[in-house]
């Protein structure tokens, strides 16, 4: 007595084994990466607060940090002189006038609709304008005539000039930027070599004038003490009874000049050659150290790798590729493979189906279409229905199998 086979599709009879990865897994896989995230946001935020504690309040004659201003301001207004801070042109603008003393701190950073703006403000209006280390961006607007020269270290400089308040500070912290002007009535003062850093240029009207200054460093805190910094700052801030301390601030909405400016405009041209060079250095480092590829050269391999650890290695390679179709087709054309000869079916058509999946369905005696689904199907969805087709397949090879119908058998 035998025992018949069953007639029931291979595929409702798998068993089911979970892939699906566990925390430990994802954590294991992910925590590389968000330690190196975390120790970047860490050191971003350091270098930030570092950065943000040694530029908070330069210049500003509120702040009494050492790059702050605010030992300036006391001493001028214990001389009568008041002082008013402004962030933006507009009110900037609307303070000058002939008893006003405009102090900017940071001319290269207007725009030039704003040193316009400043520039016909104060021309001929009788105040004073200081200008604290202007270069080339501003000196064309706001001191026509004036060159920015070269770059100096800022020390301790002699006057070297008859101008009054130049004679009674005596030495100062300058330095900083050296110019040359055109102009024919001029003081020039503080020279490193022939050049001077510290220009009064006289206006037509002869009332006001306009200041420049190659550093500012000389209005510190922690400077204004130093030699004669404190009283050359006092004569040329305290001229008039109110001085206008002009921050150039972000917020200011006359910043932008307006017009069509894409990214590349605003990155200097210094920048851009510089990319450049790099680009070309980055590639001429590429060609020198790229591998020159010669011919192949067999060789015998070292050890010799079981094809148990090979195929688990391939898997592996499969599941983090997400690679299911690919994975489900070398499944499919193993089983293939090796039903043929068992279905009586010739090697050189065991991947036709129309000529596999009836001798297979005939030899078990089942559906031809859920053996055709099973052996020539789409990819599975997921990693679970992969894991279902693998046994599947190893199902209908062992019920296909001569040995194991063998086994089936039963007197």
């Amino acid at each position: 007595m035998t025992t018949a086979p069953s007639t029931a599709p291979p595929v409702d009879t798998a068993p089911a084994t979970s892939v699906s990865p566990t925390a430990g897994l994802l954590w294991s896989r992910a925590r590389g990466l968000l330690v190196a995230l975390t120790v970047l946001a860490l050191a971003g935020l350091v270098i930030a607060a570092v950065r943000s504690g040694e530029q908070h309040g330069r210049l500003d004659p509120r702040s009494a940090d050492r790059n702050g201003s605010r030992a300036t301001a006391e001493l001028l207004a214990d001389r009568g002189v008041g002082t008013t801070v402004a962030t933006t042109v507009d009110e900037a603008v609307a303070a000058v006038g002939p008893d006003t003393t405009l102090l900017v701190t940071n001319p290269d950073l207007l725009s030039v609709r704003q040193q316009s703006a400043l520039r016909a403000a104060t021309s001929g209006s009788g105040g004073r304008t200081v200008l604290l280390a202007p270069g080339p961006a501003s000196l064309d607007t706001l001191a026509p005539g004036v060159r920015a020269v070269e770059p100096v270290p800022v020390q301790s400089l002699p006057p070297e000039c008859d101008a009054p308040y130049a004679r009674r500070a005596g030495s100062a912290e300058l330095g900083g930027i050296t110019y040359t002007t055109s102009a024919a009535t001029v003081d020039a003062c503080y020279p490193t070599g022939e050049l001077p850093t510290l220009l009064r240029l006289p206006d037509d009207s002869g009332n006001g004038d306009t200041v420049v200054l190659g550093a500012p460093d000389l209005l510190y805190n922690s400077h204004l003490d130093d030699h004669g910094n404190a009283s050359l700052a006092l004569q040329l801030l305290g001229s008039r009874p109110h001085l206008v301390w002009y921050l150039p601030s972000l917020d200011d909405t006359a910043a932008t000049d307006g017009g069509d400016q894409n990214f590349l405009d605003l990155i200097p041209p210094g920048w851009k050659w510089g990319a450049l060079q790099l680009a070309v250095a980055a590639v001429l480092a590429a060609l020198w150290r790229a591998r020159r590829l010669g011919p192949l050269v067999p060789e015998r391999l070292p050890v010799a790798v079981p094809a148990s650890e090979t195929t688990e290695g391939r898997a592996r390679l499969y599941r983090q590729a997400n690679a299911r179709d690919r994975a489900a087709d070398a499944l499919r054309f193993a089983a293939r493979a090796r039903l043929a000869p068992l279905a009586g079916i010739s090697a050189s058509r065991a991947h036709a189906p129309e000529a596999l999946c009836p001798a297979v369905a005939d030899r078990l005696d089942c559906d031809a279409a859920r053996v055709r689904t099973l052996l020539f199907g789409p990819a599975p969805a997921d990693d679970d229905a992969l894991v279902r087709l693998a046994d599947e397949l190893d199902l209908l090879e062992r019920r296909i199998s001569p040995t194991t119908r063998d086994k089936d058998r039963t007197p």
